[in-house]
C-alpha cells in the first residue's frame, strides 16, 4: 500500500459497507418490483414500498460517509492548526533515548 493512499478509519469503512449492502439489497427489491410488474403480481405493492425505502436508506447511508469522513478530517486535525497533525509533536523528539548519529 502505497503512502499516499491510506487507509480510511473504522467509522469511514463501515459506514461504506452499510452504504454497500442499502444499495444491493435496494436493486434486488427494484428487481422484484420490476419482475413482479410484468407478472401482476400482488407483490409489486411490497416491493416497490421495500424500493422507496431503500432509496431513502441508501441516501441516508450516503450522508453518513460524508460526515463521518469530516469528522474524522477534523480529528486528525488538532484544534486550531492548518495542518494535519501540526503541533502534535516536535519534530526532533522521533528518536529514542539509546540512538544518536552516527559519529564519522
Amino acid at each position: 500500500m502505497s503512502a499516499a493512499r491510506r487507509r480510511l478509519p473504522d467509522e469511514v469503512r463501515s459506514a461504506a459497507v452499510r452504504a454497500w449492502l442499502s444499495f444491493s439489497c435496494t436493486l434486488v427489491s427494484l428487481m422484484v418490483a420490476t419482475l413482479a410488474s410484468y407478472a401482476r403480481s400482488w407483490l409489486l405493492a411490497p416491493a416497490l414500498l421495500a424500493t422507496g425505502l431503500g432509496v431513502f436508506g441508501t441516501a441516508w447511508c450516503l450522508l453518513e460517509i460524508l460526515i463521518s469522513r469530516q469528522i474524522a478530517a477534523q480529528r486528525m486535525r488538532g484544534p486550531n492548526s492548518a495542518s494535519p497533525m501540526s503541533g502534535s509533536r516536535e519534530p526532533g523528539r522521533r528518536r529514542g533515548p539509546g540512538r544518536t548519529p552516527l559519529q564519522g
